[in-house]
C-alpha cells in the first residue's frame, strides 16, 4: 500500500473515531527542543521534575522508539459548551469545561487503541504503533505545528484557523512510511493580546511563553504543596483548571462544539456549590469524581482550591465550611483553609482560628492561622 493510500485511509479512520484535526509529518528530530530546554532551565516548570527528566526522549521521539518512522498529529474537540452565567458568581467553583465530563485520558485512549488495531491488525500494514495523550515525553504541539494542524498562539495552546483551540493533542507513532502534510507557517493572532491581559496572574510573560508557576491551571491541579500567598487573591473562584486565555481568544468566537458522549458535562461539575464542595470526605469525593480528571489532585489538593476560592468570596456564610476545613485530616486544607478565615471580617472566622491555634500541632498550619490572626 503506498504511503498516500495509507495516509488517506488513516485520517478518514481517525475522523470516524471522532478526532478533528489529523496531520502526518515524518519522525525527525524535534526543531524546538532546544527553546523548550532553555524554558525549564529559567524555572518556568516550577515542581513538574517529570518534564525535565522526560527532556532528553523529547527530543527525538526515536530516542524512545527507535522502530518510528512517522508521527500522526492527532486534535480532539472537548468544547461541549459555554459556561453559565451563574459561573461568575463568587460562591460558584468554576471548572475548566475539559473537566466537566469523564476522563479524556481513558476516551481518547480507547480510541487511539482503535486506530493502531486498524493499521496493524485491519490493515496489516504496521508492525508497531506507540500512541500518547497528554502523557508521553513527545512535544506535542510541535507536532501538530508542523503537520499542519494550526499555529502557536500567544498562550501557548494549538490555533487551528478553523475551529479554534478548544483540543487535546494527541499522537501516534508508527513503523510505516505516511505522505507527511504541509506545515503551517502563517502565524495569525497579529497584533492581539487579549490572552496576555487577561490572565489574572500574569502567566503569559512572552509571546508564546507561559511561566507555569503563575499559571492557575498548574497552581490548582500541578502544584501538590501550598499555593504561594501572592497569588491566591487572583484566582477568584477557579477551582480546578483555568480556561481564561482561550475564552477570550477571538478565534474561538465561532469555534464548533463538541458532540462527544463521554465529555458532555455532569451537571453537578458546571458550576458547583463551594460550601457543599467543602465538605466532601474521602468517600464522597472519589464517588463524585470517579472517571473524571479532577480526581488528578486528590481530595487534598481540590478542598486547598475550594479553600482559596471561598476565601476570595470572603462571606460570613462560608465560616462553617472553613471550619470543617480547618480541622480537616489534611494539613494542607487546613492550612488554606485558615488563610481563607483571615480573610472573612467577621467576628466568628476570628474565633474559629484562636480556638484552632490552641490545638494545632502542625508549624506550616500554625504559621498560616497567626497570619491570618494578623499575629
Amino acid at each position: 500500500m503506498s504511503p498516500s493510500s495509507l495516509t488517506r485511509l488513516l485520517q478518514e479512520k481517525a475522523s470516524e473515531l471522532g478526532f478533528d484535526l489529523v496531520g502526518v509529518i515524518p519522525v525527525s528530530r524535534s526543531k524546538t527542543i532546544d527553546i523548550y530546554n532553555a524554558w525549564l532551565k529559567k524555572g518556568y516548570a516550577g515542581s513538574m521534575e517529570y518534564l525535565e527528566n522526560h527532556a532528553e526522549l523529547k527530543e527525538d521521539p526515536r530516542n524512545l522508539f527507535p522502530e518510528t518512522i512517522s508521527l500522526l498529529a492527532l486534535g480532539f474537540n472537548y468544547s461541549t459548551a459555554d459556561p453559565p452565567a451563574k459561573i461568575k458568581n463568587p460562591d460558584v467553583g468554576c471548572i475548566s469545561r475539559y473537566s466537566w465530563g469523564d476522563d479524556y485520558h481513558d476516551l481518547i485512549r480507547s480510541k487511539l487503541s482503535a486506530l493502531e488495531n486498524y493499521l496493524c491488525q485491519e490493515l496489516k500494514a504496521g508492525n508497531f504503533s506507540r500512541s500518547f495523550v497528554d502523557s508521553g515525553p513527545v512535544l506535542e504541539r510541535e507536532v501538530a505545528h508542523r503537520a499542519g494542524l494550526g499555529w502557536i498562539g500567544k498562550h501557548s495552546n494549538l490555533i487551528n484557523w478553523e475551529k479554534g483551540s478548544w483540543f487535546f493533542l494527541a499522537e501516534l507513532l508508527v513503523d510505516v512510511p505516511l505522505e507527511a502534510n504541509i506545515p503551517f507557517t502563517h502565524v495569525n493572532c497579529g497584533t492581539c493580546t487579549s490572552c496576555i491581559e487577561a490572565c489574572p496572574t500574569e502567566a503569559i510573560i512572552a509571546d508564546r511563553t507561559v511561566d507555569a508557576r503563575r499559571c492557575i491551571s498548574y497552581l490548582t491541579i500541578e502544584l501538590k504543596g501550598a499555593i504561594p500567598v501572592k497569588l491566591r487573591p487572583k484566582m477568584g473562584n477557579l477551582i480546578f483548571g483555568c480556561d481564561i486565555c482561550q475564552q477570550v481568544c477571538p478565534w474561538n468566537r465561532d469555534a464548533p462544539k463538541s458532540l462527544e458522549p463521554g465529555l458532555q458535562p455532569r451537571p453537578e461539575n458546571v458550576a458547583p456549590q463551594l460550601i457543599e464542595l467543602m465538605q466532601l470526605d474521602h468517600a464522597a469525593f472519589s464517588e463524585r469524581f470517579s472517571k473524571s480528571p479532577i480526581k488528578r489532585t486528590k481530595r487534598r489538593g481540590f478542598l486547598r482550591n475550594v479553600a482559596v476560592a471561598l476565601g476570595n468570596w470572603a462571606n460570613a456564610e462560608a465560616i462553617p465550611a472553613l471550619s470543617l476545613g480547618l480541622c480537616d485530616s489534611e494539613p494542607l486544607v487546613r492550612s488554606h483553609s485558615a488563610w481563607a478565615l483571615g480573610r472573612i471580617a467577621d467576628l466568628q472566622a476570628k474565633t474559629k482560628l484562636e480556638e484552632a491555634k490552641l490545638t494545632e500541632k502542625n508549624q506550616e498550619v500554625l504559621q498560616e492561622i497567626e497570619t491570618a490572626l494578623g499575629a
